[in-house]
C-alpha cells in the first residue's frame, strides 16, 4: 500500500453487507477493517489478499468509546485521513411485542444502534475532512409490528445520520444514506426465519452496486 491510497473504514466489517463492501472497496482502497469477531476479520482479510488487495484488521467492540478514540486516533498518526467510512455495523435485537421488551436487548440495541453511532461520528468526521465521505445504511422499521426495539434504535441512528447529512451539505464530509435490497444475510434471516433466500439480491452484487453509486 501506498501512502497516496484512498482509505475505507468499515465499521461491522466482519460478514454480510461490511464484508462484502470490504471484498468491492479492496481493489481500489486499502480496508481498515472492524468488527468484534476476530476470526471472521482474518478469513476477510485472506479473501482480500487473495484479491491482490490490503486491509488493516481491528477487532474492537465499536460499544467502547477508548477503543474507538484509539482507532482514530491511529488512523490519524498513520495515514492522517480518510477517504470513505461506511457504517454497518447493527444489532438485531429478537422481534417482540412492545409491552415484553426486554431491557438487556433494549439497552443492548441502544448501544450499537445508536450510542456508538453518536461516539463515531465527531471521532470520524475530522478524519474524513471536507472532501470524504460518510455512508449508512437504512432499514426502516419504525412502527412495525414486533420490531419495536430494532426499529427504535435503527431509526435513531438514521435521524443521526440525517442531521449530519444537512449540516455537511455545503461544508462536507459528504454523508449519504443507502438503503439496500433484502439480502440473505444473518441479520433479516433473524427476522425472517424461512424465507426464500434464493429470490433474495445477492450481497455481493449489492454491495458492488453501492460502491458503483457512491
Amino acid at each position: 500500500m501506498t501512502e497516496t491510497a484512498h482509505l475505507a473504514l468499515i465499521t461491522g466489517a466482519s460478514r454480510g453487507l461490511g464484508a462484502a463492501l470490504a471484498e468491492a472497496l479492496a481493489p481500489t482502497h486499502h480496508v481498515i477493517a472492524v468488527a468484534r469477531t476476530t476470526g471472521a476479520l482474518e478469513e476477510l482479510d485472506d479473501r482480500i489478499q487473495a484479491a491482490g488487495g490490503t486491509a488493516t484488521l481491528a477487532p474492537m467492540d465499536i460499544t467502547d468509546p477508548n477503543a474507538m478514540a484509539t482507532l482514530c486516533r491511529g488512523i490519524h498518526d498513520r495515514w492522517g485521513k480518510l477517504d470513505l467510512w461506511l457504517h454497518t455495523a447493527i444489532h438485531a435485537a429478537p422481534l417482540t411485542p412492545a409491552n415484553f421488551v426486554d431491557p438487556k436487548d433494549w439497552n443492548k440495541s441502544l448501544a450499537v444502534n445508536t450510542t456508538a453511532t453518536s461516539v463515531l461520528i465527531p471521532y470520524v468526521a475530522p478524519l474524513l475532512g471536507h472532501e470524504g465521505q460518510a455512508v449508512f445504511f437504512d432499514d426502516p422499521k419504525a412502527g412495525e409490528k414486533f420490531f419495536g426495539t430494532y426499529g427504535a434504535t435503527k431509526a435513531a441512528q438514521m435521524a443521526l445520520a440525517r442531521s449530519w447529512a444537512a449540516e455537511t451539505v455545503k461544508t462536507g464530509p459528504r454523508v449519504t444514506i443507502v438503503e439496500p435490497a433484502p439480502m440473505p444475510t444473518a441479520l433479516r434471516a433473524r427476522f425472517h426465519p424461512g424465507e426464500d433466500r434464493e429470490a433474495l439480491a445477492s450481497v455481493a452484487d449489492e454491495a458492488a452496486k453501492i460502491i458503483a453509486d457512491l
